[in-house]
């Protein structure tokens, strides 16, 4: 590949990123979207090899809410006439990956393991949202590795102002998670509390979990 007049060789190649789409990971052993992630340098330059660190936050600012989402983001932002305040950018994780050699863009599988615990912020946020997108914002960071002007191998560090943007389509996310928990929520105790929702279940001979809490809570049409 011939270079430039502009890009001498031996120049430091700078990365642009862009996300080509997103789906869940087939026979996944855990909930996994793959966001696919083209990378290019601005001068065409060839790279050897990048080892990037990539983080993904929810602007959640970057979209609008009806009343029912409102309902369940209560916990996360407060009364809706807060929101001017109190609604934030999210983390939802970090992760990492190698990306091998290329000259002038590729195109790479970004794996990103979803939970559904939802006093994770970002599960319950995401689980909050019944249609739409979700806004993200990925930042890269990491190392770059390219040949210098005499063919030896040099490295440089990756800034974080690096970025790029994807609005991930709400369905997109429950089918990811609806392929592992269909129809389920999950639900952290405290060690004593469970022990003694398992001694109740064992006690009253109850089948399964979903028996002992519809025991134990009165009838839905009488609930507050």
């Amino acid at each position: 590949m011939s270079l430039s007049p502009l890009t001498p060789a031996g120049a430091v190649p700078e990365l642009a990123f862009a996300v080509t789409g997103a789906a869940p990971v087939e026979h996944a052993a855990a909930p996994t979207l793959r966001f696919g992630l083209r990378i290019g340098t601005l001068g065409g330059e060839p790279v050897r090899s990048v080892l990037l660190d990539c983080q993904l936050q929810i602007a959640a600012r970057r979209r609008a809410y009806d009343d029912a989402a409102r309902t369940k983001l209560f916990e996360l932002f407060g009364p809706a006439q807060a929101w001017g305040q109190t609604l934030r950018t999210l983390l939802w994780t970090r992760t990492t990956l190698v990306v091998p050699a290329f000259s002038g863009s590729t195109t790479v599988d970004l794996d990103v393991p979803c939970s559904y615990d939802l006093e994770v912020v970002a599960s319950r946020y995401l689980d909050a949202l019944a249609d739409g997108t979700v806004p993200l914002e990925l930042l890269f960071s990491g190392s770059l590795f390219y040949s210098g002007a005499d063919g030896r191998l040099q490295t440089v560090r990756i800034p974080w102002e690096r970025e790029a943007a994807y609005d991930l389509p709400v369905a997109v996310w429950r089918e990811t998670m609806e392929r592992h928990f269909r129809g389920t929520a999950w639900l952290r105790l405290g060690k004593e509390r469970f022990d003694r929702l398992a001694a109740y279940k064992a006690a009253h001979a109850l089948p399964t979990w979903d028996a002992a809490i519809d025991a134990l809570l009165p009838p839905h049409e009488e609930a507050p």
